[in-house]
């Protein structure tokens, strides 16, 4: 097996783990819901998971462009170097305001937004 095909098998285990976390997340948000009885500490509870869950899956999105990046270099025979993730992302990290972009647009992807403005205006509503 080549480095590249390592490469992929590592970042597509690590892309399915953030995946999962992701999951774990909402399953947080829906019980900091039933469990925390006020709802302005409900809210931020809230605010916090669905950031957080936008970071995991904006870092889940590098990883995602790192194995395209892969997945050409085994299609067209070693053509991409194997084992720069860190490097490639250091060409292409972005500062400040396009970091925190990557968060927001991350935030408002509709797999991710979902949960949190249901279970905010839940919350704010009074409904549990």
């Amino acid at each position: 097996m080549n480095a590249l095909h390592q490469e992929w098998l590592a970042l597509q285990a690590q892309h399915e783990r953030y995946e999962g976390l992701a999951l774990t997340v909402k399953l947080l948000a829906f019980v900091a819901v039933v469990v925390v009885p006020d709802n302005t500490l409900a809210l931020a509870l809230l605010a916090l998971l669905w950031l957080q869950e936008a970071v995991l899956k904006t870092f889940q999105a590098r990883l995602g462009d790192r194995l395209l990046v892969v997945e050409a270099g085994i299609k067209s025979d070693g053509g991409a170097v194997a084992m720069q993730l860190h490097s490639d992302w250091q060409a292409h990290r972005p500062r400040g305001a396009g970091l925190i972009a990557q968060y927001v647009k991350s935030a408002l992807r509709p797999t991710v937004a979902l949960p949190y403005p249901l279970l905010m205006a839940l919350v704010a509503s009074g409904g549990l």
